[in-house]
């Protein structure tokens, strides 16, 4: 009897079923549907669960396989694993371990990841070889929970015998791009050549996207240019990404030309990063030009493009060319995003029509989007603008009654107003009102109240809130140290402005042409020109030059004597390692006999900044005044030379530059430099001149920095 009662048990009955059904796939699907209609037994049996996961993997259901493993009690695996070894004698050896690799799929994907490694290590216990994409699950689950891999790694997947793959280097490599750990990702990427498992574009992807991102598209260029696989358009988008972040649109259309080249069609996200990255370098005629290229190639631009086109246009003050772009994006059926409409809030705020950017605001909210805190500070600076303090205040009062919550720049655009109105006393009760909402100040908060203490000469309260607000660790910008130095030079105290800058100095904080400016002025003021000529001078020996010195006082009998021109040669150094030839070359022009240094340093310059002809002419007026150019001036102007494709000038300057080293110790490197640049190899030709000027061979390359100049010229190649 206690036989009988257990065969007829809801859970066996099934299992009869299941078994039965075993062998086709039509009579499993049919015994499966069967049970779901009798889901509370059933589900309650693991036995049947278990069996009916073997079932569907034998019959190569997968997906719904995945979603039954997904439903099984995973709180225990130890028992699940048991019931799965279990079973699947019942249905079929083949299946265990494939069961076993989807339960640890399973866990990994639902980040159960301690679960996951457990079943691992019972299977391995019980003689089970699981599959390396059980293994890399669990890797990519480990990343994307911030966990230590390198334990599991170790312990559980290298000493087990399992072999890496494509994947698992792939997951490897993106997780530790991912956290910003480029050595151990490259250290890996190493490795699977070591190991004869090659990279696939997935693998150069990630690597070049992750170097994109953070800021080293020099190295995303190279690593485009080394690729063992041919980049698809993923990558080509990623190295134009970085390029774009940075700036170097010129070399962002070159990787385009490159793309197009490669017989690949640029695709929206390409003309997007374009137009955006034009946009960021403030060129919206550019981003235009790309955005009409765009619908010529049948890329429709979306909302995306035109937001960007849009924000730049009121960035730039031309608001009536951003509405003709709003109605030329609804023209073609799209919708404002809010970014596009904070833009053009923010266009007409800063243009002062208040009105009109409230119409903006009016619409945004009728149009579904939520009230913006974003939006609002754009209106509050416009208000704040045009001296509308009250009304820029009764906006604020608006948000809270709203319940948006302010941020520090709602209330530090107020405090910035009324510091500006000479209303210290209103600036400082919004001040405390953000504090006692547990709003910090930030460092503009903090700057436009010192600005304000010390427009009224109250210097001992501006010091005061500056030592509370570095002891808030907030770290002063240039604009904070430079109002306090323009107080007490406006106050007569120098000693103290001075120090001041030492200190800003210090900080790390740079002057910038304003400090300078206020310091040369207070300098002047006192009589005491020859410290404001040496503080200018220092600045350009210190690398960090403003865009914009009024110098031009300064240079009066700069070049009268020795230490004149020494200090003329450092200014010029200084324009030219910022790329300030424009500045540069007045400096230059204003210097009556213009020596060897001076010559070389803009030579160089030129070089550097593309300009080959400029360079070539300083060349030869400095040969005609009877002096020689060094080592690294003309191996710059000699690759000048040769990207400029001016060859009749480079076999000139190479000839001359052969002709003036010493033959006794050069004449073999001499005569190889020789035939390979008759073979047109000029890179044959920088590098043994690059070998000639560390050995002393070349004029005026007797000193070390000469070759270290040399060399780091060559490898920048």
């Amino acid at each position: 009897m206690r036989r009988h009662h257990h065969l007829h048990r809801p859970g066996d009955q099934a299992l009869a079923l299941l078994i039965k059904s075993q062998p086709r796939k039509t009579l499993t699907l049919n015994a499966l549907s069967c049970l779901t209609r009798l889901r509370p037994p059933f589900a309650g049996d693991l036995r049947c669960l278990s069996l009916s996961l073997h079932l569907l993997l034998l019959h190569r259901l997968l997906p719904s396989a995945s979603s039954l493993a997904a439903s099984l009690p995973l709180s225990d695996p130890t028992t699940l694993f048991h019931s799965l070894l279990s079973t699947s004698l019942t249905a079929s050896p083949t299946t265990t371990s494939a069961a076993v690799d989807l339960l640890v799929k399973t866990y990994s994907r639902l980040s159960m990841v301690d679960r996951a490694i457990s079943t691992i290590d019972l299977a391995r216990s019980h003689g089970l070889a699981l599959n390396v994409l059980s293994y890399n699950s669990v890797l990519d689950a480990l990343f994307k929970l911030n966990r230590p891999i390198d334990a599991f790694l170790h312990s559980s997947m290298l000493r087990s015998g399992v072999s890496l793959n494509v994947y698992s280097y792939n997951i490897l490599i993106r997780g530790f791009c991912d956290n910003g750990d480029f050595m151990k990702a490259l250290d890996f990427f190493n490795r699977m050549a070591e190991s004869g498992c090659s990279p696939n574009v997935v693998t150069y992807n990630t690597l070049i996207s992750a170097y994109a991102k953070s800021g080293r598209s020099d190295e995303a260029l190279k690593l485009l240019k080394s690729m063992k696989v041919s980049p698809n358009l993923v990558t080509y988008n990623a190295v134009l990404s970085g390029l774009c972040r940075e700036g170097r649109m010129r070399e962002a259309r070159e990787v385009v030309d490159a793309m197009i080249g490669e017989g690949l069609t640029p695709d929206r996200v390409t003309y997007n990063t374009l137009v955006n990255g034009h946009c960021k370098a403030g060129n919206p005629y550019e981003a235009l030009a790309v955005c009409d290229d765009m619908a010529r190639r049948g890329v429709a631009p979306d909302v995306v493009t035109y937001t960007s086109l849009i924000a730049t246009m009121c960035r730039a003050g031309n608001v009536e060319r951003a509405m003709e772009l709003l109605n030329r994006m609804r023209r073609r059926g799209l919708r404002p995003n809010e970014i596009t409409y904070t833009a053009l809030i923010d266009g007409f705020s800063r243009k002062g029509r208040l009105e009109e950017a409230l119409e903006v605001m009016n619409e945004m909210v009728c149009n579904g989007f939520s009230d913006s805190v974003v939006a609002y500070n754009a209106l509050i600076n416009g208000y704040v603008g045009v001296g509308r303090m009250d009304e820029a205040l009764d906006i604020v009062r608006e948000m809270e009654a709203k319940g948006l919550r302010l941020d520090v720049v709602s209330y530090g655009t107020i405090v910035g107003g009324y510091c500006k109105d000479g209303d210290l006393e209103k600036a400082f009760r919004v001040n405390r009102e953000m504090v006692e909402k547990g709003i910090c100040p930030d460092v503009i908060t903090y700057s436009s109240l010192i600005s304000g203490l010390c427009e009224q000469c109250r210097l001992s309260e501006a010091q005061e809130l500056l030592e509370e607000m570095i002891e808030s660790g907030l770290s002063p910008d240039e604009f904070t140290y430079t109002m306090l130095i323009d107080g007490y030079c406006k106050g007569g105290d120098l000693e103290r402005a001075l120090r001041m800058h030492d200190e800003m100095v210090k900080e790390g904080v740079f002057p910038d042409v304003v400090t300078y400016s206020v310091l040369i002025n207070g300098l002047k003021k006192a009589a005491r020109t020859k410290e404001a000529k040496q503080l200018l001078f220092r600045l350009f020996c210190k690398d960090s030059v403003p865009e914009r010195v009024a110098y031009d006082a300064l240079m009066e009998r700069c070049c009268d004597d020795k230490m004149g021109m020494k200090s003329v040669v450092s200014l010029l150094k200084g324009f030219c390692i910022k790329g300030l030839m424009g500045e540069a070359d007045r400096v230059f022009g204003s210097m009556v006999e213009p020596d060897e240094a001076a010559y070389n340093v803009m030579i160089h310059g030129h070089c550097r900044g593309g300009n080959a002809m400029r360079a070539y002419g300083l060349y030869k007026e400095m040969v005609r005044a009877g002096h020689v150019i060094n080592a690294v001036s003309a191996i710059s102007l000699i690759k000048g030379l040769f990207d400029r494709g001016m060859g009749d000038e480079l076999n000139r300057v190479v000839q001359e530059i052969l002709r003036g080293c010493k033959l006794t110790d050069g004449e073999a490197k001499k005569v190889m430099a020789e035939i390979n640049h008759k073979e047109g190899n000029m890179e044959g030709v920088l590098n043994i001149l690059a070998e000639m000027a560390e050995d002393g061979l070349l004029p005026s390359g007797r000193t070390k920095s000469d070759a270290c100049g040399v060399f780091e010229l060559c490898s920048s190649r």
